[in-house]
């Protein structure tokens, strides 16, 4: 066992109990929470309420936490990048599908692919990190709209270049609409040969911990192998990885 400061573990004792209690504890629940005795907590209480940490209610005189705890961890938050957070969890998704697979990040109207992670023996996607591609119809890019406004998909739309790549493009605003729907419900998008023939994309969003959407990642892979089968668990394993990158990035649902 890691040798301990017995003064910090108790410091740190008081404020996990304190998190709990939104309307604050008293010196004697304290006590009673973290075992120890009332003038040991109070000593400890004095110290991290002159570091900010805590705060006294004078009409209670109950003890609670303040904002400060947060703010130190949205420092810590706010300087994680969307890539090297999301990398061990991309691979992990191509390990376990055995397909392509790629971040990508909104700018505007369209979707750029940030990181792409591909198994040895893969399929043929002509995608690079860097390249950009519509939202309209892309996985990632329907995952994101899905998530907006009305008005938001709107000026997406009127800002694209609207153009069919292949027979499966949707080129009509009600039915985009209608799809996003469907996808909000599922909360995964899926391309089936709307941008290339031939490929078909799962594609879910990522949020931060400002619950505002920050990228997005897909699974890619071959319309011959590709099965109702093979959807469900693709989709069951993006959402399971999507949802990891999220929490790690400090998103709570």
């Amino acid at each position: 066992m890691q040798e301990l400061v017995q003064s910090v573990d108790r410091a740190l004792c008081i404020l996990e109990s304190l998190s709990d209690y939104e309307e604050g504890l008293g010196i004697t629940e304290i006590s009673e929470k973290v075992n120890l005795h009332k003038s040991t907590v109070y000593r400890l209480i004095n110290t991290l309420m002159y570091k900010g940490y805590i705060t006294q209610n004078h009409s209670t005189n109950k003890y609670s936490l303040t904002l400060k705890l947060f703010k130190l961890g949205s420092k810590k938050i706010e300087k994680m990048d969307l890539v090297s957070v999301a990398q061990p969890y991309l691979k992990k998704l191509m390990e376990e599908t055995g397909e392509v697979v790629h971040l990508a990040v909104r700018e505007n109207n369209e979707i750029v692919y940030v990181a792409k992670v591909e198994p040895q023996k893969s399929i043929m996607m002509y995608t690079r990190i860097g390249m950009s591609k519509p939202m309209y119809c892309t996985a990632m890019g329907k995952a994101i709209m899905s998530e907006l406004t009305d008005e938001e998909v709107q000026n997406i739309w009127s800002k694209s270049d609207i153009k069919k790549y292949t027979d499966n493009t949707i080129v009509d605003l009600s039915k985009l609409r209608k799809s996003l729907k469907d996808i909000k419900l599922k909360e995964y998008a899926l391309d089936n040969q709307e941008v290339e023939v031939g490929i078909v994309c799962v594609g879910a969003v990522l949020k931060d911990y400002k619950s505002k959407i920050c990228g997005a990642v897909s699974v890619s892979c071959s319309t011959i192998s590709f099965s109702e089968e093979k959807l469900s668990n693709i989709s069951h394993l993006i959402l399971k990885y999507s949802k990891k990158i999220s929490e790690e990035l400090g998103y709570r649902n």
